[in-house]
């Protein structure tokens, strides 16, 4: 592992956030120090000089494996998990009506598409592993790491997986027996099944766990299609989808009935799920140095994959309200294409699909939890977890098996202790919420450098020019200011009462995610403070942060304890 650095003629002020430049007098031996908020930070001379024209973005050749289909298709396989199939019935009771609920959908694909811009804009900027962290870290200089706690407590305490894991309980039990609603229980037990499977394929058989998580990835693009046409077909009255009592769901004195009878809170809570549902446009930008010329291709590939979830989704929506009523939807809980295909076919075929979306389900879930262990294991690497050797490691199965671990821990604890009748969505809003901070503080950054120099004072203006943001691509202003406030609105409004008679939850406070969000953030700040702070006073010592080069010629940066003089 070698120290790097970047060339003096070409500095970056963001690639050394901790570790300052040297002094431009090579021949200059002192150590220099600085002190940034309460943090003390010193420069060190770390540079190997045969090195020291390297760029910190170069990658090694036979790390870039990801061409055009392979990034369009990691955006396209992280989108399409279990929202499609699980949360029609939770948007369509929020929103009230079907006319409300199609609306919402569109809403959501658009703010989705906005993501998806802005998003290409940090890749193509940023060309780098790590997704929101190196924004995040890009944007928010000062006080130095504190974002990176903050972000590696929502990587770490947040159950991606757990609502998946929700479902894909729930379809396997309804497989088994389709005429009885599964247990609590059995349901718990089955989601803690499928994690723990998922984790012994990409923790022990890596190559035997990314072959079935391709081919479930392939098998839900059929499903889908699948569910489509058999929609469009009934509402075509084809002849083996025809319906003796075709639901009225389309009819125009009967689609708007019930708009908005939960309030305002119901409504952002169903947009949430809508969003859930998108939730991956930012895939691609985690693995970007395995990208071959990747900001020509996340250019490409971005846009070819959400444009086509977006006209799945759609074309999907409309073949479960073209089979099954509204009510029989928002009474379905999240076995709403498992219905779907029973009008049609019988509860054989309801037993069929059940397996089928479990299967998808199951796709989606080693998905999540191979990319989310690899951002604990990334965090681990570079000495920003406690435990830092721990979950840094690959061994002994050459998989990171640590990181993997955590994120099983987490996501089964909240499948274990949430209340039954809540579990499901309680888990996607405790997924969905920090994402809309995240993106809020994301895109807030990108607005300030969107911004007209005539909008800024002076002070601003050069700090915004400390910033030299220039990328390949740029998304339009207006459009990095919409996701912003939508951001901003999603962040809010979960705050707002619900309307009388209306529940979010069944037992839990409406708050409650939001509390659990805000906590996380909280305890990274707390963490921030022992970790940079409290700890150098007491012990003596100063972080410093570097960028090394793997054995492989990965470059990657690590927090270093110095002594201090």
């Amino acid at each position: 592992m070698t120290p790097i650095t970047a060339s003096s003629s070409g500095r970056d002020p963001e690639r050394e956030h901790l570790l300052r430049a040297q002094a431009e007098d090579d021949d200059t031996a002192s150590d220099t120090s600085k002190n940034y908020a309460s943090v003390d930070v010193r420069a060190v001379t770390l540079v190997d000089q045969d090195d020291a024209e390297t760029s910190l973005e170069d990658v090694p050749d036979h790390k870039r494996q990801l061409g055009l289909l392979s990034t369009a298709s990691l955006i396209f396989n992280r989108v399409i998990g279990t929202g499609i199939f699980a949360t029609p019935s939770v948007i369509l009771r929020s929103s009230g009506s079907v006319g409300l609920s199609l609306i919402m959908w569109l809403l959501g694909a658009t703010v989705a598409l906005c993501g998806t811009a802005v998003y290409m804009e940090l890749g193509t900027g940023l060309p780098r592993n790590g997704g929101e962290k190196n924004y995040l870290e890009f944007f928010y200089r000062k006080p130095k790491l504190l974002v990176t706690c903050i972000y590696a407590m929502y990587a770490v305490l947040t159950g991606w997986q757990a609502a998946s894991c929700s479902v894909f309980g729930e379809y396997t039990l309804h497989a088994i027996n389709p005429t009885k609603p599964p247990s609590p229980v059995a349901t718990r037990l089955a989601s803690v099944a499928c994690i723990s499977v998922a984790l012994l394929l990409h923790g022990t058989m890596l190559r035997a766990g990314l072959r079935l998580q391709n081919a479930l990835g392939l098998f839900k693009l059929f499903v889908l299609i699948g569910i489509a046409f058999s929609g469009l077909a009934s509402l075509l009255q084809v002849k083996g989808f025809r319906l003796e009592n075709p639901p009225r769901n389309f009819k125009w004195d009967t689609m708007w009935e019930g708009s908005l009878k939960g309030g305002a809170n119901a409504f952002v809570t169903g947009l949430f799920n809508v969003i859930w549902c998108f939730i991956g446009y930012s895939n691609a930008n985690y693995a970007l140095a395995e990208v071959r010329d990747p900001v020509r291709t996340i250019k490409r590939a971005a846009p070819i994959a959400m444009l086509s979830v977006t006209l799945v989704y759609m074309l999907v929506n409309v073949a479960y309200l073209a089979v099954v009523d509204k009510e029989e939807i928002v009474g379905s809980g999240r076995i709403v294409a498992a219905l779907h295909f029973g009008k049609l076919w019988g509860v054989g075929a309801e037993r069929i699909v059940s397996v089928i979306v479990a299967m998808s389900t199951l796709g989606n879930i080693m998905a999540t939890l191979f990319t989310h262990g690899r951002v604990v294991q990334e965090l681990g690497r570079e000495g920003v977890l406690p435990l830092s050797s721990f979950f840094a490691s690959s061994k002994p199965f050459n998989a990171p098996f640590a990181g993997l671990m955590e994120q099983w821990f987490v996501t089964s604890a909240i499948v274990l202790l949430v209340p039954p009748g809540d579990a499901y969505l309680f888990m996607l809003n405790v997924s969905s919420y920090p994402l809309a901070l995240i993106n809020m503080f994301v895109s807030g950054g990108l607005v300030f450098i969107h911004l007209p120099d005539a909008w800024l004072p002076v002070r601003w203006r050069a700090l915004r020019s400390s910033y030299g943001w220039h990328p390949p691509f740029r998304a339009w202003s207006i459009v990095t200011l919409f996701f912003f406030l939508s951001n901003i609105f999603l962040v809010a409004v979960p705050l707002v009462p619900p309307a009388r008679g209306f529940r979010v939850y069944d037992a839990l406070p409406y708050w409650l995610h939001v509390l659990v969000a805000w906590c996380i953030s909280f305890l990274g700040v707390a963490y921030w403070y022992v970790w940079c702070v409290w700890l150098p006073r007491r012990g003596g010592y100063v972080l410093v942060r570097d960028w090394v080069r793997d054995d492989d010629g990965t470059p990657r940066r690590v927090v270093r304890k110095v002594k201090a003089t």
